[in-house]
């Protein structure tokens, strides 16, 4: 094998397939990215067994061929090379000469053969979503999957597709975040995606300049098509909870309020919310009038925020973490928090229509 590229473009290849790599395997091979020269183009893949991506480039090939390199040790050389042509070669019993300008780097590669296959999935069905809108989808909803593997598919984010919307949702018994965007569906599907792959792959979309994103669905893969990149992902398998359900039918109060301040506000409070005591804010709620209020051994804050309050007025408790996570990825400057008892759980609303919904549980005060 032997190839010629420019090390910027390769360097960012390496960048984009290397998000699959992890040194938490017992599996020396998946430590590794695949590089495959043919057709004067050059694929490298990499795969942990659940998330596998494979990057496509242009290069010139004077000999074809494959190799399994580290990658951690071949992205660091790559990447200090200066932004010249860099030449590949495959040498006898698996040792790769890499020549840059006045640099000449020569490491051990292991077989290609022993490199997993990421192979071709069968196509049940598939979904285009415009890049920047699944992106956004991501962010808004990611944040509030479980981070404990021992949590099962709430670990995930569920995509569902209902006739006229595509929803994402993402709970992690704490808190809960519903997107939704209006779009006609063909068929009525749901799947679920760990929320750490969603997380890379909208990295990798913000690299590309695709303004659409293709996914290829089966039972239990996925595939993430873009430009020059392939996305092979294992979807996770169980039934997830029955969001619909743990949404509050009603409320006693609705808060409107500018979410800019309310965000300032419970930043400010949180200086004085511990972690040990649930980063608890109290929210106390009269009339037009918001107080927040924090104490800790170091001191106290209270902050006032203006709102305009429909029924009646009650004090609630919240972890302020999970408050301003869902504040920081609201765009709306107004929102609106549906409330009942202090025990119960809040909902954050737009002003109008239906395109989130995010379910945070309260910390309980003492005398509640």
């Amino acid at each position: 094998m032997k190839f010629t590229c420019n090390q910027q473009i390769l360097s960012k290849a390496i960048n984009t397939v290397s998000k699959a790599v992890t040194n938490r395997t017992t599996i020396p091979i998946l430590k590794g990215i695949l590089l495959r020269a043919k057709d004067n183009t050059l694929t490298l893949t990499a795969s942990d067994l659940d998330l596998s991506i494979e990057k496509i480039i242009e290069t010139h090939v004077s000999e074809e061929g494959e190799t399994v390199v580290l990658s951690r040790l071949f992205s660091e050389i790559i990447r200090k090379l200066p932004n010249e042509e860099i030449t590949v070669e495959l040498k006898e019993d698996n040792n790769l000469t890499i020549e840059c300008s006045s640099s000449q780097f020569n490491i051990v590669c292991f077989p290609a053969d022993e490199f997993p296959n990421i192979g071709e999935i069968e196509e049940k069905s598939k979904l285009v979503l415009n890049r920047e809108l699944f992106k956004e989808m991501i962010r808004k909803t990611s944040f509030a999957a479980s981070l404990d593997e021992s949590k099962g598919v709430i670990v995930g984010v569920l995509i569902e597709l209902e006739e006229n919307s595509l929803n994402m949702i993402a709970l992690d018994g704490f808190r809960m975040a519903v997107v939704k965007e209006d779009m006609k569906n063909s068929e009525e599907k749901k799947i679920i995606i760990a929320s750490k792959i969603l997380s890379e792959i909208s990295k990798i979309i913000s690299e590309v300049e695709d303004e659409n994103v293709g996914i290829i669905l089966d039972n239990k893969k996925a595939v993430v098509i873009l430009e020059g990149t392939r996305i092979v992902l294992r979807l996770l398998e169980g039934e997830f909870i029955k969001y619909k359900d743990i949404l509050p039918k009603e409320c006693k109060t609705t808060v409107t309020l500018n979410k800019g301040d309310f965000l300032e506000s419970i930043e400010r409070a949180s200086l004085f919310a511990k972690e040990g005591k649930n980063n608890l804010v109290k929210l106390s709620i009269s009339g037009n009038d918001m107080t927040i209020t924090s104490r800790s051994e170091e001191g106290n804050v209270k902050e006032n925020v203006m709102i305009s309050t429909d029924g009646e007025g009650l004090d609630i408790g919240f972890n302020s973490k999970y408050l301003i996570d869902v504040l920081k990825v609201i765009e709306e400057d107004e929102i609106k928090l549906e409330l009942n008892t202090g025990v119960s759980p809040c909902l954050v609303k737009p002003i109008e229509g239906n395109q989130f919904v995010y379910l945070i549980l309260p910390v309980r005060l003492s005398g509640n």
